[in-house]
């Protein structure tokens, strides 16, 4: 007798749960995701690709902009955490301009680099799954900021490496980079520096992408005005969001 009322527990649990499941996604949908008073699957996966194309649009144009790695301090890209010392004690040194003119011209790097994204961004929007629209529809506030770090870090590290490498080397960063490190190890009882600059470069170039577009998510998210088409006013309207 025990197990049975045990047995009816967890039926009576798996059924509410599944019909409260059904009546969220009844909301979005409606019955069959297909009557006038739902969404059909394919204007979700629709809505969330515009919302995408627009944070990826306005992203990649506000970070390839001149000085809009420099002058912005959400994403601006600093000396390497490792070489942090190696700044402190120049600028304790007078050489604190040398330190300044190395960060300018890492973050001309990051803003020529970050030309290069959006078609990236957009192979990863095309892509996008009817389940992967509705986990980011009803997903916190950077759902697709999230999806896309998943579907486009590594091809990104590929296509930013080599333009962040020929950035540095014409804005002579990596000339500035090695003059400050050499002259940090020079000095005595330090020990010795010599971070991957390329490396850190490309992937803070990456991180700041993912800053703005989250921003642009965030804002169409909780910001009706920024539903700039009628589809995404339906979408997220229905959503509840």
């Amino acid at each position: 007798m025990k197990y049975k009322i045990l047995s009816l527990t967890l039926i009576w649990l798996f059924l509410g749960h599944a019909s409260q499941a059904q009546f969220n996604l009844g909301k979005l949908l409606g019955k069959g995701g297909s009557k006038s008073g739902g969404l059909a699957e394919n204007e979700i996966v629709q809505g969330l690709k515009e919302a995408l194309n627009i944070g990826v649009s306005n992203g990649s144009e506000s970070a390839s902009k001149v000085d809009g790695f420099f002058k912005n301090e959400l994403i601006k890209i600093a000396v390497p955490p490792e070489a942090q010392k190696v700044a402190d004690a120049l600028r304790k040194m007078g050489l604190g301009a040398e330190v300044d003119k190395f960060t300018l011209s890492l973050n001309r790097a990051a803003e020529d680099a970050a030309k290069k994204s959006k078609p990236i961004f957009i192979k990863a929007v095309t892509s996008m799954t009817v389940p992967d629209a509705l986990g980011i529809l009803k997903g916190q506030d950077d759902a697709a900021t999230q999806y896309l770090k998943k579907s486009t870090n590594d091809e990104l590290f590929k296509t930013f490496f080599p333009v962040v490498d020929s950035t540095l080397n014409l804005n002579k960063a990596t000339e500035y980079y090695a003059d400050i490190v050499n002259t940090y190890n020079q000095l005595p009882l330090v020990k010795k520096v010599n971070p991957n600059l390329k490396e850190y470069a490309t992937q803070k170039t990456i991180d700041g992408m993912y800053v703005l577009i989250a921003q642009e998510e965030k804002k169409i998210r909780e910001n009706p005005g920024a539903r700039v088409t009628d589809l995404l006013k339906k979408v997220f309207s229905q959503a509840g969001k």
